[in-house]
Parts: structure tokens; sequence; C-alpha cells
């Protein structure tokens, strides 16, 4: 069983990225909401629980078109950011890991980037078909591999030249592990889902100097937030010189996402 120290890890890290997350990875995950209400079927009347809400973006998307939405996440920091730009939306503390809702009480469930954070998302999903009707739809996102998402690789990379990778972090999923389709839709299946279906949304990052990438993942990420700021200061140094030559006066980096979805039978 993993141990709760990653769980503990990655709530303290979104406590503290709730109030830059918006500024920094904002962009990038809302070009991914509208593909991921579409590939559950959300529209006017569907029960939806938006899991790992995070600022709330999916689940204010969901409202908009007429979705009865519940929205929840184990940041009260990103509870209380959702609630500050979406009041209409019903936000709830909760873990993804046993959703604080009946069975068969939701039509789709949806999770934007949220499995890449937790310490069993396996269970998640799990979770994610329990409270589903039969017949009701999940879709869930994550990064693409760091040689397609670009930023990641980048970043990754310039830690790899400079620093060092062996850092003390609570042990936990492999971050990329659902980047892999075939792996996402065993996992879907064995989940108790049917009918998996995974495919790549394309999005592209501008991203104007190499400070911006460096304080997007050290403000508004969490394991490579840690990563980074484990580096000593002459490493962080030589990371940053190398991320502001790479990027220049700006530049547009592919961040693809995996866009999985299944049905409950």
């Amino acid at each position: 069983m993993m141990d709760d120290s990653f769980r503990a890890f990655e709530h303290d890290g979104w406590q503290r990225a709730a109030a830059h997350y918006a500024d920094t990875f904002g962009a990038l995950t809302t070009e991914t909401v509208g593909p991921l209400l579409d590939a559950a079927g959300v529209g006017r009347g569907t029960r939806l629980v938006d899991v790992a809400t995070g600022p709330g973006y999916a689940a204010a998307a969901a409202a908009a078109v007429g979705a009865d939405v519940v929205a929840i996440d184990f940041s009260s920091s990103m509870i209380a950011a959702a609630r500050r730009r979406y009041a209409h939306v019903d936000f709830r503390e909760g873990d993804a890991e046993a959703l604080p809702l009946s069975d068969r009480s939701v039509d789709a469930v949806v999770m934007n980037f949220g499995l890449l954070h937790l310490g069993r998302p396996d269970t998640a999903l799990a979770e994610a078909c329990r409270v589903l009707v039969a017949g009701g739809r999940a879709a869930f996102t994550v990064w693409a591999t760091p040689d397609q998402a670009v930023g990641f690789g980048m970043v990754l990379h310039a830690i790899e030249a400079h620093g060092r990778m062996d850092v003390p972090l609570p042990p936990g999923p492999p971050f990329f592990r659902f980047s892999d389709s075939s792996e996402f839709a065993r996992s879907l299946a064995a989940a108790g889902f049917i009918d998996p279906v995974a495919r790549t949304v394309p999005i592209t990052w501008r991203v104007a100097s190499g400070e911006d990438l460096l304080n997007a993942f050290l403000r508004g990420a969490v394991r490579t937030a840690a990563l980074l700021r484990a580096q000593s200061p002459a490493a962080l140094d030589a990371i940053r010189q190398t991320l502001t030559d790479s990027v220049g006066g700006g530049c547009d980096l592919p961040m693809p996402a995996v866009l999985a979805s299944a049905t409950k039978p």
C-alpha cells in the first residue's frame, strides 16, 4: 500500500501552488476542458462530479452548459480559490480515492490532470466507476511523455545535466504512467470500465522566457517543484541559464495531453 507520506506531500504542494496555478499552468489545462467534457458526454442536465477540480475550470465550464455539478478537491486552498472564481458552483473538500458520493449517483465523472497527483490512482479510477450509473461516462487527462510535452522535457533534461534527480521525495506512482495509452486502457478496464478510448489532445504553450518556464514549474507544480527546490543554488542557476538559452526571447512549446474515456457497464 502506498505510504500516506506521498498524499501529504501532494496536499502540501497544492496548498502552496493554489495561489500561482492560474498564472502558470492554468492557460494550459483549460485547453483540455472542452474535449474532456465532450468525452464524458456532459450536457444540460448531466449529473457530473469533477474530481480533483483544482481551480474549478472544468466544473465551471460544465455548469455553463447546464450540467448539475459537484466539484471535489482535497486542497482547501484550491477549493477556496475555485469558490472565489465561480461562486455558483458546488465545490467541496473531498478525497478522489474515497469519493463522498453514493453508488450510482452521477451520470459523468471527469478529472483534468488529477491522476498524476494521487498516491493510489487505481483506487480513484475504481471510485469513479462506483459512483457512475450504468452507461455513465468517465474521462481523464494526463500529460504526454516528456519527449512530446516539451516543457517537461526541457526542465527535466536541464536538471539531469546540471543537478541531480536522486533527491529525497516521498515514493509515489510514476508521473508519466498514464501517458501510455495502453496502460491507461488496461487500468480503466481493471477498474470496471468498458470500451476505453485514449487519444492525444494537442496543446501549445507560449513561453515568454526561460525564467517564466522555470517559475511555472517552481510555483505551479508539485513533484517537479520539489525536485527543483532540492537543487543546490549553483545547479539551479545553471538550470535557469540552460532554459534561458533554450527559450530565448520566447517560443511555442508542444505540450500535448492524453485524454482517456470509458463507460460503466
